[in-house]
């Protein structure tokens, strides 16, 4: 349960944050994509690495990747930073780009979300902060996939309003924020032969512990369970970035949960395998991965 805002955050924090919000959104808006993208990539790489958020990434790079030399972790860390601040640049123009431009968006594997949907079959479809994850349900709705994207509620109510504004025409199935009321919706959907989607690498300090890179981490359950009780489909996905503003989105083969007469290890077996798809997506390019996340026990939220 959230404690009650001070005065102080409603009315003078709050509002300053979605005031600055919507100029950054603004002036990203007055270039094209590739320029927003390029100056945020700047933004990023020349601010990021200087600021203290950046020692958690740089103590989780070390820790996923225990091998690796410092300039080594300096060049994920500088990448990832770049990358963060070109999905900022990029995150205005994505309901306004050409998105049957193939040589900007190539696209493997649309098949598996497409069969899914024909058939009448419900697909849950999963990724992980990589690339820029926010092209994923643009390009499925695109293409007529009509998938219900799951997300974080911004915990500034004034940043929820202009998330949810503009995201408007790039969902247009929908959303449904994380928790309670939000697994009952993905439940209805999933039971409806609906396509949902759903980030799911984030820590969640009361999930389960499930191997990542050889350590037990805090992850959400929620995929495996729900997709057990609505017997549908698991779809992974993923964005790549191919340079600037140019993308390859990859989907794979979809699997099923197993349905045997112990559930806890069913779930506990899948999300392994789901954290061991997004370890190798990771260690192919790990700096388009977002590091910031407190990912293992022992750090602080």
């Amino acid at each position: 349960m959230r404690r009650p805002r001070t005065f102080f955050e409603r009315y003078v924090r709050d509002p300053a944050e979605a005031g600055l919000l919507w100029l950054i959104w603004g002036i990203f808006r007055l270039f094209s994509i590739d320029t927003a993208s390029a100056i945020g990539g700047w933004l990023g790489r020349t601010i990021g690495p200087r600021m203290s958020l950046s020692e958690r990434a740089r103590a989780n790079i070390r820790r996923a990747f225990p091998d690796i030399s410092a300039a080594e972790v300096e060049k994920i860390l500088i990448g990832m930073w770049d990358n963060l601040g070109r999905v900022a640049g990029e995150f205005p123009h994505i309901n306004a780009v050409d998105l049957s431009d193939t040589t900007r968006f190539e696209i493997v594997g649309l098949e598996h979300l497409l069969k899914g949907q024909e058939a009448g079959e419900a697909v849950f479809y999963y990724s992980a902060h990589l690339g820029n994850w926010e092209v994923a349900p643009t390009m499925a709705n695109h293409h007529g996939v009509q998938m219900v994207s799951i997300y974080r509620q911004a915990n500034n109510p004034y940043v929820e309003t202009v998330y949810r504004k503009s995201r408007r025409n790039l969902t247009a199935a929908g959303l449904i924020p994380k928790g309670p009321e939000g697994a009952r919706e993905i439940l209805k959907y999933l039971r409806q032969g609906r396509t949902v989607g759903m980030l799911v690498d984030q820590k969640m300090n009361d999930g389960i512990a499930v191997p990542f890179f050889g350590e037990p981490a805090m992850t959400a359950p929620a995929l495996a369970e729900l997709a057990r009780r609505a017997d549908s489909l698991v779809v992974a996905g993923r964005i790549i970035r191919k340079g600037g503003a140019y993308f390859k989105v990859e989907v794979l083969p979809p699997t099923q949960v197993d349905k045997t007469d112990d559930k806890d290890a069913d779930v506990l077996r899948f999300m392994t395998q789901v954290n061991r798809q997004i370890e190798d997506w990771i260690g192919e390019r790990p700096e388009q991965w977002l590091w910031l996340h407190n990912r293992w026990p022992g750090r602080e939220d």
